[in-house]
Parts: structure tokens; C-alpha cells; sequence
């Protein structure tokens, strides 16, 4: 029997390298993949730290179960199939050999909200990868921080333009998630998002830097980086040209931050926010640098941080859109692996992956990925690091 190994967290801030079997006796239309990489989400950091309520509020809460083996930002090759073969979600059949990256999620397709074409992380009997399937159960391997990645029948899988290189392809998902954006759009005024308009982004670690790209791709007139770390505003500058604010640490860090951002925007503020850092505390930090009528995009708070006091009255008084995206869309893969593959050459998609480990090393790319100063994206790869 043939053992491999996976990163496991068995509790919080308590990684262990465990062997488990490869498995063998594949379900019918399920997938193996050997993995070439996984991205460090900001998810993961929550778990790692003990933060585990996921959901909170909604009929889907959970906590996460330990132990587990955690990594959903994947890209990997088919390995091995089983009886029946699977489909790729282009509709055509997967192959041992194919580079892919699989959907982090897995819906039901019968519940209330997938029967009504709902984006699938409202589905109401969701599994996760490397968040609600936990290792202790056969075949274990549910989490990209492996070896291997058992996909179940039915997950979604995309195929990786052969042009598209794996440390830039692995980044599929946040930028899928970036799907925000195109609902925006699709807000008619005074709120939504319009070409032209300008975009500022508030925590740009790799999610928010995936916004930023996106909003400058999607024609924003100007796009602003908010972050206290100056090497992710260097980062940001670099990418895409970005104007910079850096958030101070005094009693007048808010107040600066909204006479930065508005001296850059005429005094008005920016058109459209999007709020990705995570932590409930940005959200009145946005809510100070939107113009009014103007549009929040909150992405970062898919963790239970607790509660932080805000009024609503400013909601209406000033006639905000305030929208939620719970992940990324599957609808939104096939298009992104496209924009990273035709973009490639003009940004560097690549700089925003600033570490590499092996899974041996994944307690050590957790703490570093925990250094918001210095680390964007990191990765947990055999091949890649």
C-alpha cells in the first residue's frame, strides 16, 4: 500500500505531516489528482488561528472539523479516474495527464438554491475541500496541502490553458472570486460599477489584489491599494499603476485614510469599495471612503470575527449599495483562466505569489503567511517551491 503524505491540522496552530493511503478503488466518476500547488487562503489563516465559524448567522453555520487538510486553491493532474470516467465542466471527458484546477466547492444540484441557479456556495448542503471535509474520513485526502486530492463525483473541474503557467494558474480562484465585480456592474446607477468609474480596494492581499487587477482590467478610471503594508502598495503600484494609501496605526489612521482617498478622487470618494481584509473593523473604514450612492463590495468577512459597531442610518442617508459575495462562482472559472492566460504577458500575475514551501514546511508557510507586512500569496507545493 502506497502512503503520502498531507499537511494536517489537527487542531489550532497545530499542523502534523501525516501519511495516509493513496486510494485505490476509486467511486464512480471520481477523480485523483497529484498535486502541483495550493494557495494559502485567508480562510486558512482563520483556521489555523482557531477562528473556525464559517457561515455564521445562516441556516449553512458550521465550524470546522479537525482533523483536517486544508488547501482549496488548487491546481493539480489527473492522476487516475473512476469507472465511468468524468466530464470536465467544458462537457468534454477528463484525461490522466490533464492539468487542472478543481472547484473548491461541491453543491448538491436538488436543494432549493441550486434548483433556483443560485452561485453554488448558496447551496445548502455545500461541501468544502480544505474546509467541511475532514481527513478522518476514508479517503481522506480531501485538502490541497497533499500529495494527492481526492475529488468526489460531480465536483467541477477546469482544464488549464497549456499557455498558462501553474504558479499563475493556481491563482484561478480568487480571482474567480472577483466575480463581485460583474454583479456590480450589472447595478444600474447612482450605485454599481461603471468603466471609468474609480475602484479602491481596502486590504490587498492576494484576494484584494485580485480585485484590484480585475477592476483595472474591467476599464476603472483609477484603482486605489489601501493597506498598512508597504511592500503589498508596492505590489499593487507595480501591477497595475495603482494610486497607494497607507493606513497609519494612531487614533486618526480612519480619518487620514478618508482625507487620502478623497484628495485622490476630487473630494468625492471612491465609486465602488471593495472590502477584503477580513477583519470586521474595515467595513466603517469603507463606508468613509465610498462617495455617496456609491457601492461597498464586502469579500473578506467569510469568517465569524465577531461584531463591530456601525450605523446603518449612513446606509440610507447616504443611499448605499452594500453587496456580499460568499466565494467564487463556477461560471466565473472558464472566463478566468482566459483573462489570466491573454493578460500574462502585461501584468505580472506571477509577483503576487511572494512565498514557497514544501508540504513538509506547511506550520512555517502558515506563520508566514500570517506576516500581512511582508507576504501576499503563499503557496504549499512539492513542484513549485
Amino acid at each position: 500500500m502506497k502512503l503520502v503524505q498531507a499537511a494536517t491540522l489537527i487542531a489550532p496552530c497545530t499542523i502534523e505531516i501525516r501519511e495516509y493511503p493513496l486510494p485505490t478503488d476509486l467511486e464512480t466518476s471520481s477523480v485523483l489528482l497529484r498535486m502541483i500547488a495550493s494557495g494559502i487562503c485567508g480562510t486558512d489563516k482563520h483556521t489555523y488561528r482557531g477562528e473556525t465559524v464559517q457561515y455564521a448567522g445562516t441556516e449553512m453555520e458550521r465550524t470546522t472539523p479537525f482533523p483536517i487538510i486544508q488547501g482549496h486553491e488548487n491546481i493539480g493532474v489527473v492522476e487516475a479516474i473512476g469507472p465511468g470516467g468524468a466530464i470536465a465542466h467544458d462537457g468534454t471527458a477528463l484525461k490522466v495527464g490533464d492539468r487542472v484546477v478543481p472547484a473548491p466547492n461541491r453543491a448538491c444540484g436538488v436543494c432549493r438554491n441550486c434548483q433556483r441557479g443560485f452561485p453554488y456556495y448558496l447551496c445548502r448542503n455545500l461541501e468544502n475541500y480544505g474546509n467541511s471535509l475532514s481527513s478522518a474520513e476514508a479517503p481522506h485526502l480531501f485538502g490541497g496541502w497533499s500529495e494527492y486530492l481526492y475529488l468526489k463525483p460531480r465536483t467541477a473541474v477546469f482544464r488549464v490553458p497549456e499557455d498558462l503557467p501553474s504558479d499563475i494558474a493556481v491563482l484561478t480562484e480568487i480571482f474567480a472570486v472577483t466575480h463581485s465585480l460583474e454583479r456590480a456592474a450589472a447595478v444600474r446607477r447612482p450605485g454599481g460599477f461603471l468603466p471609468g468609474d474609480t475602484v479602491a480596494v481596502i486590504g490587498v492581499g492576494s484576494l484584494g489584489m485580485a480585485h484590484l487587477v480585475k477592476a483595472h482590467l474591467m476599464g476603472a478610471g483609477g484603482v486605489i491599494a489601501v493597506d498598512r503594508s508597504p511592500k503589498r502598495l508596492a505590489l499593487a503600484e507595480r501591477l497595475v499603476g495603482a494610486d497607494t494609501v497607507l493606513v497609519g496605526t494612531g487614533d486618526d489612521a480612519d480619518a487620514q485614510t478618508k482625507a487620502e482617498v478623497h484628495a485622490l478622487t476630487a473630494g468625492e470618494g471612491a465609486d465602488l469599495v471593495v472590502n477584503a481584509t477580513g477583519f470586521p473593523g474595515s467595513f466603517a473604514t469603507a463606508s468613509n471612503i465610498v462617495r455617496d450612492a456609491g457601492t461597498i463590495v464586502e469579500v473578506g468577512a467569510f469568517v465569524d470575527m465577531g461584531m463591530e459597531a456601525f450605523n446603518p442610518a449612513v446606509i440610507c442617508g447616504r443611499s448605499l449599495t452594500i453587496m456580499g459575495t460568499g466565494g467564487e462562482d463556477l461560471q466565473a472559472y472558464a472566463g478566468t483562466l482566459a483573462l489570466l492566460a491573454r493578460h500574462q504577458k502585461d501584468i505580472p500575475f506571477g509577483e503576487m505569489i511572494s512565498h514557497r514551501f514544501r508540504i513538509a514546511d506547511a506550520e512555517e508557510a502558515l506563520t508566514t503567511s500570517l506576516d500581512a507586512a511582508n507576504a501576499t500569496k503563499v503557496l504549499i507545493s512539492n513542484e513549485l517551491a
